[in-house]
């Protein structure tokens, strides 16, 4: 039976999912939660009422978030490229990384976004500066421990890296990577050469207007 996935193309933990499904070559049907295509929406609503995406559906198995999509992946759809190590301390640290950089890196970067969209007299600036204030510290700590690191958790690409790849992205777009972390540019860049992100980031490029910051005209 096909693996159907319900994501957006713009979507920073729908990429981190897709990500992960291209590194394996794995067949899915890809189910766009766009504005033109609301047959999917009903589905995908109807499947997780709680409407968070990505969701994969597997038969009649619904599978949420991003990161428990990507071990089931790793269960049921095994491929070439293992991203959740075997060795129980390695996936351990892949998976502290994994965590890393969701609560660190796209926490707050969404936070700022999110109240970009609010009215202004509805905004939390003091939030938003504590916000900015975590990304600086995440990507100083980020720094040192990508000193002698080609990827998140060691040598080989990982679920760690299928978040970072789209969470870096967007972050550096929304509070800036300073120039002095040179490892993390270094390794945003690893990831923006990255084949499967490479792909996530083209496939969503029609939708960059969508960004309420404006999306700089790079990357």
């Amino acid at each position: 039976m096909t693996l159907r996935l319900y994501a957006h193309p713009f979507s920073s933990y729908s990429q981190k999912v897709l990500v992960a499904l291209y590194e394996n070559d794995t067949p899915f049907e890809w189910c766009s939660l766009t504005p033109d295509n609301p047959e999917a929406y009903a589905q995908f609503a109807q499947c997780w009422p709680l409407k968070r995406f990505p969701l994969l559906v597997d038969g009649t198995h619904t599978v949420p978030e991003a990161s428990i999509i990507i071990e089931y992946l790793g269960l049921h759809y095994p491929g070439s490229m293992q991203l959740i190590p075997a060795d129980n301390r390695a996936a351990l640290e892949t998976r502290m990384m994994d965590r890393f950089f969701d609560n660190y890196i796209s926490t707050p970067q969404q936070k700022i976004v999110a109240d970009s969209l609010r009215p202004e007299a509805k905004r939390d600036a003091h939030g938003v500066a504590e916000a900015r204030a975590m990304l600086d510290t995440a990507y100083s700590w980020l720094d040192k421990a990508m000193a002698d690191r080609e990827w998140a958790a060691g040598d080989r690409f990982s679920l760690a890296d299928c978040g970072a790849a789209p969470f870096l992205f967007y972050a550096d777009w929304t509070h800036r990577i300073d120039a002095s972390f040179a490892n993390v540019i270094a390794y945003r860049q690893r990831l923006l050469a990255r084949p499967s992100f490479a792909r996530a980031v083209d496939e969503a490029r029609p939708y960059r207007p969508l960004f309420p910051l404006g999306a700089p005209d790079r990357d």
